[in-house]
């Protein structure tokens, strides 16, 4: 393994755990103080979003979660043999933090697990929809160069908070399968957790899908190839 792509991994267990650990905290929180509120929860989740983009956008893209992995592979934005070692570094952050959570506030609210409100399709469209919305707004601001990039930390930051704040009285708005996993796992309630694994990498699959065709083009072939020779090769250079 490069230097670089362990750079990368490292910081996706960083993100990933200061996600779990803000948004679940918040949740857990509120549930013992109903300090936040849920609005308060909504813009937790929102903020710590914007603000490691900002801090590791630039290191590992700032992925922080499986359905984002999943669709920059499936629309060639990302290498597909990175796939399963994002995925990883992705739910060891969010384990780690949802055990660090348990520990030091104990079992409270499930640990922030993401749970449905009503029935499991009906938290399966929502969950879906909303990963839909994030994907497309993460696609745009990350992928496309007509987008003003240095914004992408704010929309997709907003885009997250937006979706918890009218989404997450549903179905909890995870949108993520490593936040909802680890939180899960951690507390020993592993209700409905298929759903949350599964309906965030469809919406975020469509998404990806839907921006190519109204961006109008798609990265062909070649310059794809072209890209993931110069980033192996870059690898190389730094492990020489």
């Amino acid at each position: 393994m490069s230097a670089g792509l362990a750079r990368s991994l490292l910081a996706e267990v960083i993100g990933t755990f200061t996600l779990v650990f803000a948004g679940c905290g918040a949740i857990m929180v509120d549930a013992k103080t109903g300090a936040l509120g849920h609005v308060g929860v909504a813009i937790s989740f929102g903020l710590v979003i914007m603000v490691m983009i900002y801090a590791v956008g630039h290191i590992s893209g700032a992925h922080f979660n499986p359905a984002v992995t999943f669709a920059f592979a499936a629309s060639r934005h990302f290498p597909g043999v990175r796939v399963p070692l994002y995925w990883a570094a992705q739910l060891a952050g969010a384990l780690l933090a949802a055990l660090v959570l348990r520990g030091s506030l104990g079992n409270v609210a499930r640990v922030g697990a993401t749970l449905p409100s009503g029935s499991d399709a009906q938290s399966f469209l929502w969950e879906a929809v909303l990963s839909f919305f994030l994907l497309f707004v993460i696609m745009a601001a990350a992928t496309d160069t007509r987008a003003v990039g240095e914004a992408a930390a704010i929309a997709i930051g907003a885009t997250v908070g937006l979706d918890a704040m009218f989404g997450g009285p549903i179905s909890g708005a995870s949108m993520n399968p490593a936040r909802s996993l680890g939180p899960a796992l951690v507390s020993g309630d592993l209700h409905a957790l298929w759903l949350y694994l599964v309906a965030p990498p469809l919406g975020a699959g469509i998404a990806a899908v839907v921006y190519q065709f109204v961006r109008g083009d798609a990265p062909a072939p070649a310059e794809i190839e072209a890209h993931d020779r110069e980033a192996a090769a870059h690898e190389m250079q730094e492990t020489a």
